[in-house]
């Protein structure tokens, strides 16, 4: 079974310098050959290459190093507030449920030491271009909380005027009140989940949110003046199907929201405890799984969305396909971004940040992230110096996992290497992947078609040096 799915503005050739958006094809007999599990990419190296070598005084020499040369590069922060009130049995997130918001105010307080320990790092260049504030939920805090660290990093940090700061909410945490006070603060864009609107779907994940409540929050931020509103969905969850879900995408596309983000559940209950309260007879099978997918992506460029990639779609003037329609688009920790020339400074329990070539990651466990910073230490647990090698490729897997296209010349320019002879073992892998359709190659571009792009990452793993070292792809969750 094969769906046909084009942007309203359809990619007609690869030199046509982004300018159209891309089409895709859905080929169910393809994807249920090849799905398998793989990382995301949302850095290469993946994270679970960090090393515990990489520790605070390798970070602090970096960044001392940032703007050495006279490169000037923005900032983006990631701050991570792990608190929520409930579970959501599908989450896979690092957060902590309590209802006690004393540990809230601790954690703020820790959050604040580490604050004055990453803000000195940087005050030859502060600015700041992007910041999202993820969790858990945010919305767990008080809005003079959120106000108070919003401040806090002000202190800090220069902000620009005209930057990208976002915040996720849980809808069931906020009113019309506080999407306006979110936005007085500086945020312009807000991240909320729906994962679906239908009841027994809710209660079998534990999370029941009113379409009523939804909405009105959507309105509110929309009179608030929030530039971007995205909504998250996931498709596979307990008690899905065709029809039930086919009405959520209805009143999401109703409502109008500028992204969506169309998540695949991945049932791993032996990694994260609450997926076990999950009843696994309930879930749909993977034939139906395909089927939700594939439903729900082409009602959503029926509607007028264009396709950015893996499971992201935005309205074709929303600053996501703007940036990938001008060859702009970038792939980090938080998904796809606008912004591939900042450095990341990640704030908070487990948050992953990048400066210049590396990575590095924060304690995962919260007493741990609490015991560096009682001894004015940076919390960094692991980290990263990415190799010539891994930046090579890094460059080739974000130009297909953004664009669909590589230009051999560009990488062999920016590398200095004989593309084909460099990666001469990949090339043969990749012409299996042409043979099935996912690719054409010839000598100066590899391009992904339309019926690769739901199976890009397939494709970006046969670059992943790591992977082809030790073929461990378990660990990841599936492509589809």
């Amino acid at each position: 079974m094969r769906y046909w799915i084009a942007s309203p503005m359809v990619y007609r050739h690869r030199m046509s310098s982004f300018s159209d958006h891309l089409p895709f094809e859905i080929d169910l007999d393809l994807i249920r050959k090849l799905d398998r599990n793989g990382p995301r990419y949302t850095s290469y190296p993946t994270a679970d290459r960090f090393i515990e070598a990489f520790g605070p005084e390798t970070y602090r020499s970096w960044a001392a190093k940032r703007n050495i040369g006279g490169i000037q590069r923005a900032l983006s922060i990631y701050v991570h507030l792990p608190f929520c009130s409930t579970i959501c049995f599908y989450c896979a997130c690092n957060k902590i449920v309590t209802r006690d918001h004393g540990k809230g105010v601790k954690y703020l307080d820790y959050l604040a030491r580490e604050v004055a320990l990453q803000g000195p790092l940087f005050t030859d260049d502060p600015r700041v271009q992007q910041m999202h504030w993820g969790g858990g939920t945010p919305t767990f805090f008080s809005t003079e909380q959120l106000s108070g660290l919003f401040a806090l990093l002000r202190r800090h940090f220069e902000f620009a005027g005209d930057g990208e700061y976002s915040i996720e909410i849980d809808p069931r945490t906020v009113d019309e009140g506080r999407i306006a006070a979110l936005r007085g603060m500086g945020f312009n864009r807000l991240s909320l989940g729906v994962q679906d609107f239908d009841p027994d779907v809710q209660r079998a994940v534990n999370r029941v949110q009113s379409e009523e409540r939804t909405l009105a929050v959507m309105g509110a931020a929309r009179s608030a003046g929030f530039l971007s509103i995205n909504v998250d969905l996931i498709y596979g969850l307990p008690k899905q199907n065709l029809i039930t879900f086919n009405r959520t995408l209805a009143r999401v596309i109703a409502a109008q929201p500028d992204r969506i983000a169309l998540y695949n559940y991945a049932h791993l209950p032996t990694r994260f405890k609450s997926q076990r309260r999950i009843n696994e007879a309930e879930l749909p099978s993977p034939e139906t799984k395909l089927k939700l997918f594939a439903l729900a992506a082409q009602r959503l460029v029926e509607a007028g969305y264009v396709y950015i990639g893996m499971d992201h779609f935005a309205k074709p003037a929303d600053a996501l396909a703007v940036a990938q329609c001008q060859g702009r688009l970038h792939r980090n920790f938080q998904g796809y971004s606008t912004h591939a020339d900042c450095d990341l400074v990640a704030l908070g329990v487990s948050a992953i940040g990048g400066i210049g070539p590396t990575y590095s990651q924060n304690y995962r466990d919260l007493q741990d992230y609490y015991d560096s910073l009682d001894r004015d230490v940076l919390p960094i647990m692991r980290g990263l110096e990415l190799s010539a090698d891994d930046l090579l490729r890094r460059a080739v897997i974000q130009a297909l996992m953004c664009h669909f296209t590589l230009s051999k010349e560009a990488i062999e320019i920016a590398y200095l290497i004989d593309f084909d002879r460099y990666f001469a073992a990949e090339l043969e892998e990749l012409n299996d992947l042409a043979r099935s359709g996912l690719l054409d190659l010839d000598d100066r571009w590899i391009n992904v078609t339309p019926k690769g792009r739901l199976l890009v990452r397939n494709i970006c793993m046969v670059f992943d040096r790591y992977l082809r070292h030790d073929r461990e792809v378990c660990r990841y969750s599936r492509v589809i």
